[in-house]
Parts: C-alpha cells; structure tokens; sequence
C-alpha cells in the first residue's frame, strides 16, 4: 500500500520520523487514518527508557481518525467514518476481558509482569503518532465519533480522561465525598472533573504549576494547595477539620506523593493509584495503620473499548464536562520531535499537545 511518516523509537533519548510501510489489513482489523494524535506521559518514559519497548516501534496510544479500510470480517463501519479506538485495545475473548477486566487482555511476559496487557498500541503494536494505524479487533475497538464533536474535543477520550475518570470510578467516589487528587497533570485534571460528576463535594487538588491549577478550579476543584508553600498533609487535614478525605487519587506515581495520599485518608479512606510507579513502594506502618486500618489501596490501568469509548464521548456530547482547555499546543507530525522536547521537558505551561498529520 505505500509508505508513511511514523514516529518511531530508535534508542533511549530518541523518537525520531520516519518512513513506514503502510500496514497490511487482516479479517478482524480496521486501518484509521490519523487526523489528530497527542503524546503522553507514557510516551515520554518509552523516549527516556524509562519503560522498555522494541527498537523501531511506532509509538503513540491516542488515536483519533477516520476508516481508510475494513477487515473482510468487520461490519457495521463504513470506510471514510470518523471513529477514535481506546488506548487500551482488548480483544473481547481473554478471561481477563470475560472477568470484566479487558485492560489486562493477556499477560505482559517482556517485561516480567502481567500488567498492561490490553495496552498494545505504542508497546506490542505500532502505535498511532503516524499518518495511519492499524487497529486490531476493531469490532471490539472502533467506536465512531458523534456528530458536531470536533477531533480535539474527543482527543482525550482514548487514554487519559477514561483513566482519570477511572480514578474516582475505582476509588467509588460518592455523593457528598472529600476528595484530594496528587498532582494535576492532565490525568489528575481529568480525576477532578471525574470526581466532580461523581459527585464529590469537596475536591482538593495539589500541585506547584499555576497554570494546571487554574484549569483544575475550571473542571471542578473547590479548594487548591500549592506543595512548595507547606506541608499538604497538615493543610488537608486543616480543610477536613482533621477528618480526613474519603478517597484521595494518586495520580504522579512517587513515593511522596502516594504517602501523603494514605496520610490524608479518613479511617476506612481508599486510595485509589493512577501514577505509572518506576521503583518498588514503600507502605509506612504509621500510615496504614498498621494494617488494622480499614484502608483500601486499588490501581487502574486504563479502560478501553468501543462502550468505554462510548460513554466518555457521550458525556462529552452532553456538556458535563469540557477538556478542551487542556489542549494547550499544536504541531504538525513532521513537528514531532519538536513537540517531544517542548513535552518532555514541561516548558510554556504545555499541559497536552495535540498533533496532526
């Protein structure tokens, strides 16, 4: 079929374009044209070799775009709908997905774990930060884009708002709930707008970046803490009149910030885990209550799927919940590495960048 530019993986330190054979469609496949992509979190440990993956793997899990062509067992799509596929593509047919847990669609055997199975895109499979990707299962993936919503409103479906939201869902957020969220990146800004539409009623968000937590008060936070000016666990339990929070959502993935999240909980609290963890954790006995606590810790890996996708697109559609704010930069793919650097290393108040071919 031709060639394509692709951002691929070359070593540690390098994402490079390049040109790419344009894949071949199997039976159960779809092949999207990519109209808009952005770059992760995730991405950015994948360049730093952080996370290890294949030399020469085209990298990116946040696809949005239109069929270019059906498997001969695919139906009803049609070539040329616009559609996004999740970050997390599962089969449908694994026991985990059987279990109700399709994120963890088969094991993980590289990389000595069984996590991050159902994550195939930009890890097992190139992935979609190219003019085109080939989706696998697409019956179980492929989910179209309602009318009247632009590719940039939904852009933050695939990955991250389904696992911020994920974040209060895990941590059964409830109406009337105190809940502190670890750092407002953009997947602790999307665990505020999901505690909010769960109904907390108080929501603290706690990061050191101005800007992101301006946009937090915008998605829903009632009350905000700056970590560099004092000790967050002392402010937050001044807020709850020492109470405590009901859940509170780590979402950075450090020893600190999980710590003060089991410091801040009310007896019986939840933490629910977002944070991607690069070394082994470390639960203080004080913190946990030595166990007889009534504590819950739960993680989440991001919920894929065409209903997942669904659903979030639906709760775009109606208006709860507008992410459009976290766009903050635009690039063109030949502009990738550019907005790898301007990514990577945080700079001009960059929260998501959205990237199109």
């Amino acid at each position: 079929m031709g060639t394509m530019s692709a951002a691929v993986f070359v070593e540690k330190n390098r994402i490079v374009l390049e040109d790419k054979p344009i894949p071949d469609v199997g039976p159960l496949d779809a092949l999207v044209r990519i109209t808009t992509t952005t770059i992760c979190g995730t991405d950015v440990h994948i360049l730093r070799g952080d996370y290890p993956v294949a030399k020469g793997l085209t990298v990116g899990h946040e696809p949005v775009g239109v069929i270019e062509r059906l498997g001969a067992q695919v139906r009803g799509f049609v070539e040329g709908q616009r559609v996004i596929a999740g970050a997390i593509t599962p089969s449908g047919q694994s026991y985990a997905c059987l279990c109700g847990c399709g994120s963890q669609d088969g094991p993980d055997t590289r990389h000595g774990f069984r996590a991050a199975g159902g994550w195939k895109f930009g890890n097992t499979l190139d992935g979609c930060q190219a003019e085109y990707v080939l989706v696998p299962d697409a019956l179980a993936n492929l989910c179209p884009i309602p009318d009247g919503l632009s590719d940039e409103q939904v852009l933050m479906c695939p990955d991250i708002m389904s696992t911020g939201f994920c974040g209060a869902e895990r941590g059964e957020v409830s109406i009337g709930d105190t809940v502190a969220v670890f750092a407002l990146g953009p997947i602790g800004l999307c665990a505020v707008a999901g505690a909010r539409l769960k109904g907390a009623s108080m929501i603290i968000g706690v990061d050191g970046v101005t800007e992101r937590m301006g946009v937090a008060r915008r998605l829903g936070a009632t009350h905000l803490i700056d970590f560099k000016k004092g000790n967050v666990v002392e402010q937050i339990m001044a807020l709850t009149d020492g109470r405590g929070v009901d859940v509170a959502i780590e979402a950075l993935g450090t020893q600190g910030t999980f710590e003060s999240a089991l410091r801040v909980l009310r007896p019986g609290g939840r933490v629910s885990s977002l944070g991607v963890y690069s070394s082994d954790l470390r639960i203080p006995y004080d913190a946990f209550g030595a166990g007889l606590g009534d504590y819950s810790i739960v993680s989440t890996l991001c919920p894929g799927g065409k209903e997942r996708m669904r659903r979030l697109m639906a709760v775009v559609a109606s208006g709860a919940v507008d992410l459009s704010p976290l766009v903050t930069h635009r690039f063109k793919l030949n502009d990738i590495e550019a907005a790898y650097e301007l990514f990577a290393h945080q700079r001009d108040g960059v929260i998501k960048v959205a990237i199109t071919p």
